[in-house]
């Protein structure tokens, strides 16, 4: 019970998470199997679940570049949504960094996800509206 570390072996209940909560997924290109093994054992990357009997119920993605700590795919199977799931793995991710030593945490969330983005702002993550997302992708896949 509680937050617990991920390893590739949990594949699949990472993959069934990420579909059940409506996550968009890349499976060709950076979610395949493959790509998120590739990531894990970077030592930059970890996945952290909130566990209950033995079923996960919501999991984060997390990775740092040693300065600044990223929050991804953050999702929660939509059973246990509205629990407070999602907040305690944002605290649980805060304290992951923290203990790297980085205060910086950011994350990218979509305009139009309000559950998301109430989630982050009550968590004291504020919005940066001078900010402009830019990617430049080499496939649409990944």
């Amino acid at each position: 019970m509680g937050i617990k570390q991920l390893n590739i072996e949990d594949y699949s209940k990472i993959k069934r998470i990420w579909t059940e909560a409506g996550l968009p997924t890349r499976p060709g290109g950076r979610d395949s199997y493959t790509s998120l093994k590739k990531q894990l054992k970077s030592g930059k990357v970890v996945i952290l679940a909130d566990e209950l009997n033995e079923e996960i119920r919501g999991l984060v993605l997390l990775s740092h570049d040693e300065r600044k700590g990223w929050i991804n795919r953050l999702a929660v199977d939509p059973k246990f949504q509205r629990q407070g799931i999602a907040s305690q793995l944002l605290q649980a991710s805060e304290k992951y960094f923290l203990e790297l030593g980085i205060e910086i945490y950011v994350a990218l969330v979509e305009a139009d996800n309000p559950t998301s983005i109430n989630c982050f702002e009550k968590n004291g993550f504020k919005f940066w509206d001078n900010i402009h997302y830019y990617s430049k992708r080499l496939r649409e896949d990944i």
